[in-house]
């Protein structure tokens, strides 16, 4: 398969969805340092996957991804402390939980596979 651009990336729509999905859910919490902070480390998890896409080399690629991967992290915490603050409730922490476990197993896999090969191969330039 040749990836033209970045939106043709898996774990880059799952990220759109996702955080989709945060802003919907947290957008009427009152806490505005905790709401800012989670819509701000969802929306990177899509947009360093795209600017290390765009980046051109496979080493900035993976760097990018690597960050992604901490953003991913970094929601996956504090929907442990907005369940403890009963910001969301237990389904939607499964879900949303769900979500990043799959996002960063996608990221993961395509950092592992960019170690072993030349991502350019698969390009559409």
């Amino acid at each position: 398969m040749k990836i033209r651009t970045f939106e043709d990336l898996l774990v880059w729509q799952k990220a759109i969805t996702h955080t989709i999905e945060i802003y919907k859910r947290f957008h009427l919490v009152s806490d505005f340092g905790f709401k800012n902070q989670i819509q701000r480390a969802s929306i990177s998890i899509s947009n360093n996957i795209a600017e290390g896409f765009e980046r051109g080399s496979d080493r900035d690629f993976r760097r990018f991804l690597f960050i992604a991967q901490g953003s991913c992290s970094e929601v996956k915490s504090m929907i442990f402390i907005a369940f403890k603050l009963k910001y969301i409730s237990q389904d939607e922490f499964d879900i949303i939980y769900a979500q990043l476990t799959e996002i960063g197993r996608m990221l993961f896999g395509l950092m592992k596979t960019l170690n072993g090969q030349d991502i350019r191969k698969y390009r559409a330039d």
